[in-house]
């Protein structure tokens, strides 16, 4: 690490987003109706066709036994298996409802299918393949279709991953975020090496082929030892890639996080620390860094899209290639056909009671604009590449001349490189990656919050 570390780490520790999309949700400030947003879904569907690919679908399952405190996500905490089948039930109703309102007669191509929440594998095994069936049933899989499901560890039966692998899941990703029993307890998550690993080499004997963890850091109570033994334990596990990201602390969203206070949480340098001792051990063991805040050893899907350019970024997070539309099911879901971003409804009795009424339960969305779509590029470039240029007339807005001035501190500190017309980011600015994306946001320069509303972007 350079001797500036400290102080760079001091000077950028600022609230900022995480870009999974550009805008940001915060800044979505268009309204859009159900009719435009199913042509441009229509007219993406087609794009999509020409080229030889189809339509990623998410589905969020929402429901998890017990609170994770950390967790952002949009989940329903119960221990009642019954919720289970009628919200299967209402995914494939609204599934239904997108078949019949895009009005298509052929079935729907497929390239990508996600299963994330909350806990998908809370549901059954039976509800699963009623779920995935029920989708697969109307599609029509391009020959490279990738599926894959976010699961936990501590619920992951084996008819589960029985059932999904029949059903095309190569993919697998496991919430690990610490091996630590002092971490664990604060962050209410208490799952051990050895449940981890049964999953794991249950999953690899049925057909896996490429399997997640995700750890986090900045976890309360963690330390280096803490994250060494972290780390050790998954490379003794040997997944093939890692999403080894940032604790968001976000109380004043997620008031579970009052779980534990900023005094038990490292912060700026001890944080960023954290990562980089923990990365520094993943590199040594063969993974590498791709993106932000995730490596990959060289025989997965996610490096060898780094290494070809083909790397995309979405509200699913890092994927091996772009594919759109995004069409988003369940509660919550945000939905992505590039010209046009749509959520669902967040409450899940309101998601569930507007589908029972015919409805496609979307409640807020956004027209990107031709700016928005540029500059949603050279970030997302930013954030696969590590560079990016407008030096062509569909490249470029007005708003990015004043990127030079926005990144000449952080080009002065060795973090960018700057031409009259791109910029790169160098090794030691890839720790500062949101801040150097701020810089392209025209949206956050024009309206900065007035209250906290990010996370910290160290």
């Amino acid at each position: 690490m350079i001797a500036t570390t400290a102080g760079l780490l001091r000077k950028y520790d600022v609230p900022g987003p995480r870009y999974t999309s550009y805008p940001t949700i915060l800044y979505w400030d268009t309204e859009t109706t159900l009719a435009r947003w199913l042509d441009s879904t229509a007219r993406s569907l087609s794009l999509a066709e020409l080229d030889g690919t189809g339509a990623a679908i998410y589905v969020h399952i929402p429901f998890c036994r017990s609170l994770c405190t950390y967790c952002g996500c949009n989940s329903r905490i119960t221990c009642s298996t019954s919720v289970g089948k009628a919200y299967v039930r209402s995914v494939l109703k609204e599934w239904e409802l997108y078949r019949r309102q895009l009005g298509r007669s052929a079935p729907i191509p497929l390239s990508e299918l996600h299963l994330g929440g909350g806990t998908p594998t809370f549901l059954s095994a039976d509800e699963l393949d009623e779920l995935i069936s029920g989708i697969l049933k109307h599609v029509k899989q391009t020959p490279d279709a990738e599926f894959s499901i976010e699961s936990d560890p501590r619920v992951t039966r084996p008819d589960h991953l029985a059932v999904l692998r029949q059903l095309g899941f190569r993919r697998l990703s496991l919430g690990i975020q610490d091996f630590d029993p002092r971490v664990q307890e604060a962050v209410n998550r208490i799952q051990s090496e050895q449940q981890v690993r049964l999953v794991t080499e249950h999953a690899r004997a049925l057909g896996f082929n490429s399997i997640n963890y995700d750890l986090i850091y900045g976890l309360p109570f963690q330390n280096l030892n803490s994250v060494e033994r972290t780390v050790e334990a998954t490379i003794r596990l040997q997944p093939e890639r890692i999403a080894f990201y940032a604790y968001a602390h976000v109380p004043w969203v997620k008031p579970g996080q009052r779980h534990f206070t900023e005094d038990d949480l490292p912060s700026g340098e001890e944080k960023r620390n954290l990562y980089e001792f923990g990365r520094t051990m993943l590199e040594q063991a063969g993974y590498i860094e791709i993106g932000m805040d995730h490596l990959a050893l060289k025989t997965d899907s996610l490096w060898k899209a780094a290494f070809a350019g083909t790397l995309h970024r979405n509200f699913m997070g890092y994927t091996s290639r772009f594919v759109s539309p995004l069409i988003g099911l369940g509660v919550s879901s945000i939905s992505d056909s590039w010209d046009v971003f749509v959520q669902n409804e967040k409450q899940l009795e309101t998601y569930e009671a507007r589908v029972a009424q015919g409805e496609i339960p979307i409640f807020r969305g956004h027209e990107l604009s031709e700016e928005d779509k540029i500059l949603r590029r050279h970030i997302l470039n930013l954030m696969t590449r590590f560079e990016t240029c407008w030096d062509s007339p569909e490249l470029y807005v007005p708003y990015l001349d004043s990127v030079a001035k926005k990144l000449e501190e952080p080009r002065r500190d060795g973090l960018v490189r700057l031409s009259a017309n791109g910029c790169e980011v160098t090794n030691n600015g890839k720790a500062f990656l949101r801040n150097i994306c701020m810089a392209f946001d025209a949206r956050l320069a024009r309206q900065a919050p007035t209250t906290q509303l990010f996370s910290r972007t160290i």
